[in-house]
């Protein structure tokens, strides 16, 4: 077995991984992905016991006991690269030998749910309610980075480019559907098609001093439909994360707290409210 070169794979000299400075013994098998570092803690209160707490830049973890359940809950900041980083360093954790840098025979799978907060990109969807995203099609363009093509949802994109006669300029976008056996055990939930951005303003077709490129998009998207699914809401990660987590054989879903209508220009008035209504779901269900 070829041994993975120490630039490939930083460790530090505590024998912990570089971003997320974790030991493999401070990982539960189920984790809690949440973007905002003090959301962290907003979930590990109602933990009834916590065992580790640790922190590295934006990478907060605190690990504890649940329902007798252990579980992890992991910052990752904002965006598809530092989903990057915060998956693949999870995967080395559980997979890879620190000591020889090898890989494992054998692989372990995790449950990762990533709690976030979103913008509605449909009427039919209420504030403060709630979205599993089914698929998600990303426009990061980090899966073409990886040699991996295989777990892409290749109908679905081409439909979606197709259907919006996308802009060659931009990135081409992946697509990806969540993990089954997550959906099932939030299934009272809606589901629909998130779009994973690269960016909070022009991406998201937001302006301020600058002009977005992205034109037209909510009347090209207003119709598509793919498995009875509609695109339902933007966000910053869920590409990302199925296709790293449907790669490396880890269990994927994003579960996103609808804190804004773009298309009525509302914004929701209890978002914190809502947001510890979806951790409790979570941490029930997962």
């Amino acid at each position: 077995m070829n041994k993975i070169g120490d630039t490939e794979l930083i460790i530090n000299d505590k024998n912990r991984i570089y971003h997320l400075n974790l030991k493999k013994e401070e990982v539960a098998d189920k984790i809690i992905l949440v973007g905002d570092p003090s959301r962290v803690s907003q979930v590990s209160n109602k933990f009834e016991k916590i065992l580790f707490k640790i922190q590295h830049r934006e990478f907060i973890t605190h690990t504890g006991i649940f329902n007798n359940k252990k579980i992890s809950v992991i910052s990752s900041g904002i965006g598809t690269d530092n989903i990057d980083i915060v998956l693949n360093e999870l995967d080395a954790i559980v997979n890879i030998d620190f000591k020889t840098k090898e890989i494992n025979d054998f692989k372990k799978s995790l449950d990762i749910v990533r709690l976030g907060t979103s913008g509605s990109l449909n009427n039919n969807i209420n504030l403060d309610t709630f979205i599993a995203s089914e698929y998600a099609i990303g426009f990061d363009g980090l899966a073409h980075f990886y040699d991996n093509d295989i777990v892409l949802e290749k109908k679905l994109q081409n439909e979606f480019i197709n259907h919006t006669k996308w802009d060659v300029k931009h990135a081409l976008p992946y697509a990806l559907k969540a993990s089954n056996n997550l959906l099932k055990k939030f299934d009272k939930i809606k589901k629909g098609i998130t779009l994973t951005a690269t960016g909070f303003y022009a991406p998201q077709t937001r302006e301020l001093r600058l002009k977005s490129s992205v034109r037209d998009l909510y009347d090209k998207i207003k119709d598509f439909k793919y498995n009875k699914c509609d695109i339902t809401n933007f966000e910053m990660e869920t590409s990302a994360l199925y296709f790293l987590g449907k790669s490396l054989g880890h269990n994927t879903l994003t579960l996103c707290a609808v804190l804004g209508n773009r298309l009525e220009d509302k914004q929701s008035n209890k978002p914190l409210e809502t947001i510890n209504k979806l951790i409790d779901i979570v941490l029930e269900r997962l």
